[in-house]
């Protein structure tokens, strides 16, 4: 991939503290593929424009701050995947054993449910709400 074709990506990073059941976990269910299997370390999948790093123990993006604290997976940011049918990909997901963290929550702008990954980090899937298309307005003469 060249920086280019990497600047069209948006980049996410997750800490993981087991870079081969995220592997399985995003490509398995999720569609990902592996650019990068650096395991146990790291590793670099990506869908679509989405590049997510996945960032084990043994990683930079897992290094303590000067402070002393440290990166943990499972923090409320997720990525937001669009599905077209978000009752089958539950169920799809249900049979292979995927952890869910909540019931599906509608809005105005469509429905969502969130699921974890092996290292508890939240992925959305979310299904838009159908929206009606505009009335064309008649030809004037």
């Amino acid at each position: 991939m060249t920086a280019t074709d990497t600047e069209r990506l948006a980049h996410i990073r997750y800490i993981v503290d087991d870079v081969e059941a995220a592997i399985g976990f995003y490509t398995g269910h999720l569609g990902f593929a592996v650019r990068v299997n650096a395991a146990p370390a790291f590793a670099d999948v990506v869908r679509g424009p989405l590049r997510l790093l996945l960032s084990g123990p043994a990683s930079s993006g897992a290094r303590p701050m000067p402070d002393g604290a440290r990166p943990v997976a499972g923090g409320w940011n997720r990525i937001h995947l669009v599905v077209d049918d978000l009752e089958a990909e539950i169920d799809r997901l249900r049979a292979a054993g995927v952890s869910f963290r909540n019931t599906v929550v509608t809005g105005p702008g469509g429905r969502q449910i969130l699921l974890t990954d092996p290292a508890g980090n939240l992925v959305e899937l979310f299904q838009p709400a159908p929206h009606p298309r505009p009335a064309t307005a008649a030809p004037s003469l």
